[in-house]
């Protein structure tokens, strides 16, 4: 499968699913990477094992795990494409701690790193404190000691809170359940929605994903972390907004040594956003060596637009105005991204960077982005070029983006200006060009002959 990661080619040859006995229940596992240590990672509140490599930012981020590791990943008994359980008998830490020595005997692991996020963190921990000869080390990521606030844990949600949301999973399951605390970055991205929403429906029944959020809320390990003796890295985004920071230092003060770093965030999955500054940590804790950043050179359409006069419009609609104009802006344009299949690289102030990987829907996009602004008012110019760009932890860099800016700042209000370049890989799209001419871009050597763009 090849997948865009924000203008990133991501191949992935998805992997073999096997099945290990733990007790009468078979637990799915896949193992990816040829490293020389063993982890295994410990999924969130529900996972499938198939679907992850459906998901380019979630299939980078495996691939990453796998670069310097032999990568064993399982679905918890009652969820993805392990044995369903019956609801009334929903599996305790202790017999999920049996499904990952279950699952590392069948890999013949005799010692593995354990990586647990979110939920995933409680059962790690319990693993690490149980068997320690088994525990190589131990990673927490956006984890917990306790799901509910109490006096002498006030960074979990009251459980009021816990049973708005409880109310939430039974109404609404089968849609978009929770995105916009897990990601926010993504909380628009369309394409994201509908993969979350399939993995969702996927991974467990409504009832086996309320039964699984009851018994979570349940967990309090505090007691066991000073037990911990195993080198532990304890990873947290500064603006987590499923699980409090204050749980992840809680932690670190807790289990004796722990290494703690503090990232900044608000994504909870540890995939979305600068996922590789989460994978940089753990592959130097892990392996004693920090990768050095790795550039992609990739062929790829860039998009510049900016909204016409902005700094007039802000001057004379003041502060508050100003920034609900910027929002409806930044809301139509991923509303835009997500149908044409863009990536927003970046958006600062009163303009956007996306890549697209396809010159035609980049125009499109624009064309369409143009007109919706337009009939709410703000008027936008925009330039597209396609050529080689380097990609660098979800930023992108290279002559090509220089030359998409200043077409687009060459550009008339309620223009799509692109390059030859672009004219001539959609010949046969239906879209219309007008010859603008020879222009001289500024810091770039040669004339470029730029084209207005419009819909046929």
């Amino acid at each position: 499968m090849n997948s865009g990661h924000r203008g990133v080619k991501v191949v992935t040859v998805r992997p073999e699913t096997r099945y290990a006995r733990s007790g009468d229940i078979h637990i799915a596992y896949q193992v990816t990477g040829q490293g020389r240590l063993d982890l295994v990672l410990v999924p969130g509140w529900i996972s499938h094992l198939e679907s992850d490599w459906e998901q380019p930012y979630l299939a980078h981020f495996l691939q990453r795990l796998g670069s310097f590791s032999r990568l064993v990943r399982f679905d918890k008994r009652g969820t993805g494409l392990s044995d369903r359980v019956q609801l009334t008998a929903l599996p305790t830490l202790e017999e999920r701690m049996d499904d990952v020595r279950a699952v590392m005997d069948a890999v013949g692991s005799r010692q593995a790193a354990l990586l647990g996020y979110s939920e995933g963190g409680p059962m790690a921990c319990l693993f690490a404190a149980t068997y320690p000869e088994r525990t190589l080390a131990l990673v927490l990521y956006g984890s917990y000691a306790k799901r509910i606030w109490s006096p002498d844990y006030p960074w979990g949600p009251t459980w009021d809170e816990r049973l708005q949301f409880f109310d939430f999973i039974e109404r609404a399951w089968g849609g978009v359940v929770d995105l916009s605390t897990m990601a926010p970055t993504v909380a628009d991205d369309d394409q994201f929605r509908e993969w979350w929403s399939a993995r969702l429906r996927l991974s467990a029944s409504p009832g086996a994903a309320l039964g699984l959020a009851r018994m979570n809320s349940d967990f309090d390990i505090r007691a066991i972390l000073p037990t911990i003796r195993v080198p532990t890295l304890i990873l947290h985004r500064t603006g987590d907004r499923d699980v409090n920071v204050g749980g992840g230092r809680f932690m670190a003060q807790q289990i004796p040594e722990a290494k703690y770093v503090e990232l900044p965030g608000e994504d909870h999955l540890p995939y979305v956003g600068d996922a590789d500054a989460i994978l940089d940590e753990v592959e130097e804790f892990l392996t004693g060596v920090r990768p050095a950043p790795r550039a992609d050179r990739v062929l790829a359409t860039i998009l510049f637009t900016d909204i016409v006069g902005s700094t007039e419009q802000a001057a004379a609609l003041g502060d508050r105005r100003w920034r609900d104009l910027l929002e409806s802006h930044h809301s139509l344009i991923r509303r835009e991204l997500g149908r044409f299949r863009g990536h927003e690289v970046d958006t600062a102030g009163d303009g956007v960077l996306a890549t697209f990987d396809g010159p035609a829907r980049a125009v499109r996009c624009a064309l369409a982005t143009m007109e919706g602004l337009g009939r709410v008012g703000i008027p936008i110019r925009a330039g597209v070029h396609t050529g080689e760009v380097e990609v660098l932890r979800n930023k992108v860099t290279g002559i090509a983006v220089h030359i998409a800016a200043r077409i687009a700042a060459t550009a008339g209000a309620g223009e799509v200006l692109v390059s030859s370049t672009v004219k001539d890989l959609t010949a046969g799209s239906g879209l219309v060009f007008t010859d603008r001419g020879l222009h001289t871009l500024k810091g770039v050597p040669e004339p470029w002959r730029l084209f207005g763009a419009a819909v046929g």
